[in-house]
């Protein structure tokens, strides 16, 4: 699924929050962000080294659902209700005659078994719900075709912003941001892309709910610019829906 990059005006007010103008934003005068400049303004969003490995990664029952992740709904016997949908920004989906039901958080298993009750106590005698999970990573602000995109147990962060079509003529490999949210905890950490391509790092793999931004080349991060741009990233693939 893809949409558009973070626009002009996104930029501008990032730019803002790290107190540069959208003037400079091709300038390579700012001195490189610190770990301090990363932690001003991050709020509740903890700055770290490495990301902790996501839970809930065996098989679709076993999978937590999160954000952005898109779901196929198969009710045996009643094709009428078969439907894929996309977890929003606000963790539900909607499906039809029972409306808004809260997946993210869930095991596929604990999800199926919410829908099949939902169903059978209005509509359906002993319904059958089977979910398949497919589960995404979003790729916001510098790259050529930003949006999101399936992830596999094999896709790494080279890989995912290949996918994104890479770079723009402004993005910096250097200042890429991987978000994660762990038992209800965001974490984000910096990675440097030149590096990994070069083989001077290792490359990461990047799972379900992953949200990468790259920024701007020049521009410095702030912790309260970290924080704003995954709601604008996390916004945006709420809104997106299925393609």
């Amino acid at each position: 699924m893809k949409r558009s990059r973070l626009s002009i005006w996104t930029i501008a007010a990032l730019l803002a929050l790290a107190g540069c103008s959208s003037a400079n934003i091709r300038s390579a005068g700012y001195a490189a962000s610190t770990a301090g400049d990363l932690n001003e303004g991050a709020g509740s969003l903890q700055v770290v080294d490495a990301l902790p490995q996501p839970l809930g990664q065996g098989g679709d029952a076993g999978q937590v659902v999160r954000v952005g992740d898109l779901i196929k709904v198969d009710v045996f016997g009643v094709d009428e209700l078969d439907t894929e949908v996309q977890v929003s920004a606000n963790g539900d989906i909607s499906l039809p005659l029972i409306g808004s039901v809260m997946a993210a958080g869930k095991t596929g298993a604990a999800l199926s078994n919410e829908i099949e009750q939902r169903y059978g106590a209005s509509y359906l005698q002993n319904p059958e719900v089977a979910l398949t999970l497919q589960q995404t990573v979003t790729l916001d602000g510098e790259f050529n075709r930003a949006g999101s995109y399936p992830v596999s147990g094999s896709t790494t962060l080279v890989r995912a912003i290949a996918s994104a079509g890479n770079f723009t003529a402004i993005g910096d490999p250097a200042t890429v941001f991987v978000y994660r949210s762990v038992n209800g905890q965001d974490y984000v950490a910096q990675y440097n892309v030149e590096s990994i391509r070069a083989g001077r790092q290792p490359d990461m793999r990047v799972y379900g709910g992953d949200v990468v931004v790259a920024f701007p080349s020049g521009m410095k991060v702030l912790g309260s610019t970290l924080r704003e741009s995954l709601g604008l990233a996390r916004s945006a693939t709420g809104l997106t829906g299925l393609l």
